[in-house]
């Protein structure tokens, strides 16, 4: 039987695909037509090229799975809301609605995010409101995960959501190749010193969880927080990655408050201006960077088994030698 992956030529979905086919699931993608698959060559995957606002062909994606795994969307920080609504919001749309007449449909994993949570000064376990914010990708997860929950409500569709905090690992962009770029420039900052815990989530480690939660029967209707549960500080991942590197150590730090003012007034500027690319600083970065990270995975362990079986150090040599050999 098969499975269906969306976002597969990104970083956790494409991850995601080669862990499938190696386990030997029968693997199908639904990409855009653009989208670069590249990495999936050599992979014996079926690959359906469409789009999202193409109902059609979202439902010849959806066609005879029996697990879907939605890993697609807009995962930056700056964006036009446009975009963050057409791709976390109306994609989920058609996805759901293509899953509803799925009949030999099983599970519905869709990928939300601890950002759902609001950013809160102490990270919470899955019982906690979820809370809009008003930054773009934020809300525009939320709304999307409302969604899903809604159709688990009114069609009935076998629903599980699984919540990862920071993402990390080859290939990965924000908290891997991102911060890399930034050390590397000399023009990396921490927010309060970097005490905050970052709540890092090896690639791997997370992939693996959502297969193991995708065909658990005691993950139906559930939400589940990832992290791997390390305690990392933002100050310790930025180090060592500095030293793997051979980049400078980070001696700036801002105050969260000071940070967060000034993130204010360059979104203004940006806004006010239509500037091309993001800002130096966004209010996103800076509740990433100054509000705990670590959210409890006590349910994920309970229901699936969830386990990281990369630890931090090994994730930190495999995201330290992709980007050397990356450039």
């Amino acid at each position: 039987m098969a499975v269906l992956v969306t976002g597969a030529s990104g970083f956790l979905g494409g991850r995601l695909v080669e862990m499938l086919a190696a386990a030997g699931e029968t693997v199908r993608v639904f990409a855009r037509p653009t989208a670069d698959l590249g990495r999936l060559a050599t992979l014996p995957v079926e690959i359906l090229r469409g789009s999202f606002v193409d109902q059609a062909a979202v439902c010849r994606a959806t066609a005879g799975v029996e697990r879907i795994y939605h890993c697609a969307g807009c995962s930056t920080d700056w964006a036009p809301w446009s975009r963050f609504e057409q791709a976390n919001i109306r994609a989920v749309e058609a996805l759901l609605a293509a899953a509803r007449n799925a009949t030999k449909l099983e599970r519905f994993l869709h990928v939300s995010t601890s950002d759902v949570y609001g950013y809160p000064a102490e990270a919470c376990d899955e019982s906690a409101p979820t809370v809009d914010t008003g930054l773009p990708y934020n809300r525009s997860k939320r709304a999307g995960e409302m969604l899903v929950w809604r159709a688990a409500r009114e069609w009935g569709v076998p629903v599980t959501v699984v919540r990862p905090a920071s993402i990390y690992g080859p290939r990965g962009t924000a908290f891997t190749s991102d911060i890399a770029s930034h050390l590397r420039r000399g023009a990396m900052a921490l927010i309060d010193h970097g005490h905050s815990r970052a709540g890092l989530a090896y690639v791997d480690n997370v992939a693996e969880a959502m297969m193991a939660a995708a065909v658990s029967p005691a993950t139906l209707g559930r939400a589940y927080n990832l992290a791997d549960g390390t305690g990392v500080t933002w100050r310790r991942y930025v180090d060592r990655l500095a030293a793997a590197l051979g980049a400078r150590r980070v001696r700036l730090s801002l105050p969260s408050a000071a940070a967060l003012q000034l993130a204010r007034g360059m979104e203004a500027v940006y806004r006010s201006l239509s500037l091309r690319g993001r800002p130096v600083l966004t209010r996103h970065a800076v509740y990433i960077l100054c509000r705990d990270q670590e959210y409890p995975t006590t349910r994920a362990k309970a229901d699936f088994g969830f386990t990281p079986r990369i630890e931090f150090e090994e994730g930190l040599r495999r995201s330290a030698e992709w980007l050397r050999g990356s450039g």
